[in-house]
């Protein structure tokens, strides 16, 4: 095991040359505390069959009606028209989802 020699884990360590038997190697033992930690995470999803999903399904449904893609004659127009496409796609996810902050309390489901 390797440790900064600044660490403060060697502080907590213990070297056992009594259990080295026939090797040439000791045992060594380190305690490090681990604190809890609470890490914060969150959902965005938009919930089916509400009034956000239809916003969202309408939105992008119009969008996409109206993509003029009379002008798409090389790669370069091409990657235009998709990465605008992409971006309508996030803001109108963004503009619809619902955020969900996941606490160790959460239901599992």
């Amino acid at each position: 095991m390797f440790l900064c020699s600044s660490s403060s884990e060697l502080d907590n360590h213990s070297i056992y040359p009594d259990w080295r038997l026939l090797s040439d190697y000791t045992s060594l033992t380190i305690i490090i505390p681990i604190t809890e930690e609470h890490v914060v995470s969150s959902k965005h999803f938009i919930i089916q069959n509400s009034e956000e999903e239809s916003t969202f399904i309408k939105d992008l449904t119009n969008f996409i009606r109206n993509i003029d893609t009379s002008n798409i004659s090389d790669i370069a127009s091409l990657d235009r028209a998709v990465n605008k496409f992409a971006s309508t796609v996030e803001v109108t996810w963004e503009k619809n989802l619902k955020v969900i902050n996941i606490t160790r309390h959460s239901k599992s489901w």
